[in-house]
């Protein structure tokens, strides 16, 4: 049987919300929603490329961290706050998942912070 690790990404919100940066479970990777703050000013930008692109390398670190990498991810889910940015993080997108394509959702909803567009959470398989 294989071992449960949490992985935390050191916000103060994971202890008083409960949850964890990603778990892994043997060959899976979850990585809980990610949003696109600066890494080292936390501001959000204004521009919801820039915050994809955070977020997506947010995410890169935390799998790599794992034992894990952008190619292990078979499942994404993006939510973002307005439909017209769907046009807008393409790039983002093409960037990092053209070639890996996962399976994938994209949700229009309100994020906790208005200065939040986009959030995304992965699953990763190596096996």
């Amino acid at each position: 049987m294989s071992q449960r690790k949490n992985i935390s990404g050191g916000s103060p919100y994971e202890p008083k919300l409960g949850y964890s940066r990603a778990v892994v479970q043997g060959d899976w990777c979850f990585v809980a929603g990610t949003t696109g703050a600066d890494p080292v000013s936390k501001i959000f930008p204004d521009s919801v490329l820039d915050q994809a692109r955070n977020t997506l390398a947010t995410i890169k670190s935390v799998l790599e961290g794992a034992g894990f990498s952008l190619n292990d991810v078979v499942r994404a889910t993006y939510i973002i706050t307005d439909g017209a940015y769907m046009e807008e993080i393409i790039p983002a997108l093409s960037e990092t998942f053209g070639e890996i394509r996962p399976a994938a959702t994209m949700i229009i909803a309100g994020l906790v912070n208005p200065a939040m567009k986009i959030e995304i959470e992965v699953t990763a398989f190596k096996g």
